[in-house]
């Protein structure tokens, strides 16, 4: 497994705690680069810009990727555009919100 797919797989224990569902199944990841250096960078989004959980969320995103030894810096970048919606939402998120 290689470093992007570690640090997809460590996003999967990030969840939203309002909707009880993981960042990357509510689609709030946009992208994971990671460098030959292993310095990670995740653009993400929240659902909404006012979301109270804004830093447990980041903070989170953050903390599980530093768990992985191999990584050397992260950084979060917290994007609005383009804005989240329900269609960025995996097959997994969707069925775990009922729809």
């Amino acid at each position: 497994m290689n470093l992007k797919e570690k640090v997809l797989e460590a996003l999967n224990s990030v969840y939203d705690p309002e909707l009880n569902i993981n960042v990357v199944d509510l689609g709030l990841i946009y992208n994971v680069e990671v460098t030959e250096e292993a310095d990670v960078e995740v653009t993400m989004t929240l659902t909404t810009p006012g979301c109270p959980l804004h830093d447990s969320i980041t903070s989170g995103v953050r903390y599980s990727v530093q768990g992985i030894e191999e990584t050397r810096n992260v950084e979060v970048n917290l994007v609005w555009e383009p804005a989240w919606s329900p269609e960025k939402m995996t097959p997994e998120g969707l069925r775990l919100l009922g729809r």
